[in-house]
């Protein structure tokens, strides 16, 4: 029986969700089993418009709002916001899945207007003591407060989320090429919004040469928008075996999650592209720098020994990579060399290869065990 089932005035909630990319995309492992789980619940996820096009295979019971955010990036904004988002859905209930300012002032009008209000705890006391290197432990994930949001209000949580693929029809994506039978796809996404989570350019591409060197390798390389085009565009001409996916017109998510799919490791930063490959099970190499896993925003279910880091008294200096350096070189990513990630890259791929090899002698075992019979 579903929580709400004990509370039948349960019957409409919004989700809120309008941060980055990449922090919307956390929300789908968790909103998706909770939309499953509730079928007599109607959710409302309301985010920035474009946003909404992350969420594919959505259940049936839940719809994506993407609001245009000119007429409501103030408080005031957001106060209006709430007031027209209410009068439209008559919601019963809030779960606050950003917990940011923003957030808070919608929260505040639907408590005005004695509507359940459940905020996600972002932990800002610990965080700004993980950051200032007064503690030394890991934030439990947002996951899993996201999580204590949804169970709180009353719902029940769901089974554990596997891929975004389960929840619908396969995808048939025109930009996903065959594949051989023995070749191996690397997909590397080399950009991110933030300088303190940037990889130097250089490093990367000395890390996709070598890379593009290896026998039966194919790389699709991930970014968006004109200047990061530009910058692989010359990439994607020095070698034949590298294409650049923001070169692809009329490509949608539905499409570089099903290419993300296909390929045996994402090499990404902490970025969107990591959290949208986590979202098909396709093995994440993620790279940090003023950033940490600490700080409870890895990929879902990712590996922390397939990150790459350094061992820094100075990390994690912020939780988003939006702070200044204090040094002023970014040494913790500046040192990182592009030999190490290529043999995390190297030690994922071998990985997969003993994983099917021990798939296929335990197939082969047991058609053995029939033959016998």
């Amino acid at each position: 029986m579903a929580k709400n089932d004990l509370n039948p005035t349960l019957r409409n909630v919004m989700l809120t969700g309008f941060s980055s990319l990449g922090n919307v995309a956390m929300t789908i492992p968790i909103v998706y089993p909770v939309c499953l789980a509730n079928p007599n619940v109607s959710f409302t996820l309301t985010t920035r418009k474009g946003n909404e096009n992350l969420f594919v295979n959505k259940p049936a019971n839940l719809t994506v709002v993407g609001i245009e955010m000119t007429k409501y990036r103030t408080f005031a904004g957001a106060f209006k916001l709430a007031k027209n988002l209410l009068m439209r859905y008559n919601f019963d209930a809030v779960a606050d899945l950003q917990g940011s300012a923003y957030t808070w002032c919608i929260d505040k009008y639907f408590r005005y207007k004695k509507v359940t209000v459940v905020t996600v705890d972002r932990c800002r006391k610990y965080c700004r003591k993980l950051t200032s290197g007064k503690i030394r432990n890991a934030i439990t994930p947002i996951q899993e407060r996201m999580r204590d949001v949804m169970s709180n209000i009353g719902l029940d949580t769901g089974d554990e989320f596997v891929s975004i693929i389960n929840y619908g029809e396969p995808i048939n994506s025109k930009i996903v090429p065959e594949k051989g039978e023995e070749e191996k796809w690397i997909a590397i996404a080399p950009f991110t919004e933030h300088k303190g989570k940037a990889y130097p350019i250089e490093q990367m591409q000395m890390i996709i040469a070598e890379l593009a060197r290896w026998d039966n390798i194919h790389i699709f390389l991930f970014g968006g928008g004109k200047n990061e085009r530009a910058i692989l565009d010359p990439i994607m001409r020095r070698h034949k075996n590298v294409t650049s996916v923001p070169h692809i017109d009329d490509r949608t998510f539905a499409d570089e999650y099903e290419l993300m799919r296909h390929c045996d490791v994402m090499l990404t930063l902490d970025s969107a592209n990591m959290h949208l490959a986590s979202l098909v099970e396709t093995p994440v190499v993620s790279v940090w720098g003023a950033t940490h896993p600490w700080c409870g925003e890895m990929g879902w279910h990712q590996a922390l020994k397939d990150t790459v880091q350094l061992d820094l008294d100075c990390r994690p200096c912020s939780m988003t990579g939006n702070k200044r350096c204090r040094f002023g070189d970014y040494h913790c990513l500046h040192d990182i060399s592009p030999e190490m990630i290529i043999k995390k890259v190297k030690r994922v791929l071998e990985r997969a290869d003993e994983e099917l090899s021990n798939q296929e002698d335990e197939e082969t075992k047991g058609q053995d065990i029939k033959s016998d019979e």
